[in-house]
């Protein structure tokens, strides 16, 4: 179970070490697998439901593609990191990334992949994120890979929507299911920012699509959360002092774990 209606999932994030070639890179390859199963590990002795994979380290970020190397690693990880725990495990691959993320999806058969810019094109910190949705799910098709659920960020974190200002948040989740998404992501401006709960309802209340919490978690805030949307994804909140860039502290894992039973 990743994100269904009324699953009440929690999904833990990943966040790995960068990775060969990154500006940020020193772990070897067998470092980085061992990282991610460990802490993979922890989130699933806790109880969360499902994980999720990300390149969160490898800033600053290309746009849209990344290079073999990073493919080629983050299949590794990701293997790796199924074969530790049974949880349905997905995959970001930044930024933008979404044809390479599918394919590490599929070679690993993981669960489902987080994709940027499914509908309307963005400005992002990369540039200039164009629309994937018809590549996208064409390329889906190409490799075999339906098993493989697309949930989409609309008007996602760290971007500027001006270009689509006239747009409601609503709105673009109409457009988002129209174009055959499996699930739809709502964050607030940045890392860590949680989304207003108004914006929740607003694509509550017109998508028939799975609805996630991606940015913000934390948990004092995840049982209003969960009463609207059907899963929360959570990062900066697990680690240590609420830094993303530290390792995850079991202490504050198992809270907002016990946290989601209580709001559940």
């Amino acid at each position: 179970m990743a994100i269904d209606r009324k699953s009440r999932s929690l999904i833990g994030m990943l966040h790995i070490p960068a990775l060969p070639g990154t500006p940020g890179h020193e772990a070897g390859i067998n470092q980085i697998i061992d990282h991610a199963c460990a802490e993979a590990t922890t989130l699933a002795s806790l109880g969360y439901h499902s994980l999720l994979l990300e390149n969160m380290h490898d800033l600053p970020y290309l746009k849209s593609a990344v290079g073999p190397e990073i493919v080629a690693c983050m299949t590794m990880v990701a293997a790796a990191v199924a074969r530790e725990t049974n949880l349905p495990l997905g995959i970001q691959i930044l930024a933008a990334a979404n044809r390479e993320a599918l394919a590490v999806a599929h070679a690993a058969s993981l669960a489902f992949i987080r994709a940027e810019g499914f509908v309307f094109g963005h400005l992002a910190d990369e540039g200039y994120i164009e629309s994937c949705a018809g590549p996208l799910l064409r390329y889906r098709k190409q490799i075999d890979a339906q098993a493989i659920r697309i949930f989409c960020d609309i008007k996602k974190k760290h971007a500027s929507h001006a270009i689509t200002a006239d747009l409601s948040l609503a709105e673009t989740a109409r457009a988002a299911e129209f174009f055959r998404a499996e699930g739809l992501i709502v964050t607030g401006t940045e890392t860590g920012q949680a989304p207003m709960l108004e914006d929740l309802i607003a694509v509550r209340e017109t998508s028939t699509l799975p609805l996630a919490v991606g940015s913000g978690v934390s948990s004092e805030n995840i049982a209003s959360f969960l009463e609207i949307a059907d899963a929360v994804i959570v990062g900066s909140a697990l680690k240590q002092n609420g830094d993303w860039t530290k390792p995850i502290d079991p202490a504050r894992a198992a809270r907002l774990a016990e946290a989601s039973q209580i709001a559940s």
